[in-house]
């Protein structure tokens, strides 16, 4: 396998991709309960009833990958995933990008996501990014939010609801 950085080939995931893409994201989780409150995350979901809206991988085979959902008629940034043996080099970073890029591409108007707070590869990364924290998040955010606190991730640490606006 070629190790790859923040030039990591961002592609569309593809039905061979997504086996790996639970197991990717179970990994990264992990590196959250080595937080303050040591406590553990809920195990991913394996199915869900939304249908994403693209799945971005980066590598071959997958290190990191982005799930877009449709949320509110705009795009979502459901899930941000990085193995963590290949943390820090960018490739969260380009995934973002690639995945802010092609729900622009798609006529979105803006993104979301919604994030631990106070966590500095959450809030903050998200932040440098682009996205701000808005107070308001409306119906469907509204309902994810709640949803995410039944789940028990509130109990874990703050969290946020974030948005980048893609177009002016």
């Amino acid at each position: 396998m070629t190790v790859p950085g923040a030039a990591a080939r961002i592609r569309t995931a593809t039905p061979e991709d997504l086996p790996a893409l639970p197991v990717l994201e179970a990994a990264a989780d992990r590196i959250l309960e080595a937080e303050p409150g040591d406590q553990a995350l809920p195990a991913p979901a394996l199915t869900t009833p939304v249908e994403p809206r693209f799945i971005l991988v980066a590598g071959n085979p997958p290190v990191g990958f982005a799930r877009v959902d449709e949320l509110g008629g705009q795009a979502h940034l459901e899930q941000l995933s990085v193995q963590p043996d290949f943390g820090g080099r960018g490739i969260g970073r380009s995934v973002v990008e690639a995945a802010i890029d092609a729900a622009r591409s798609r006529g979105c108007l803006s993104m979301t996501l919604s994030t631990f707070a106070d966590i500095p590869f959450n809030g903050p990364f998200y932040a440098s990014c682009g996205f701000e924290e808005f107070a308001q998040p409306g119906q469907a955010l509204a309902a994810l939010r709640v949803h995410e606190a039944q789940l028990g991730l509130d109990d874990l640490g703050r969290r946020v609801v974030m948005r980048i606006r893609l177009r002016p």
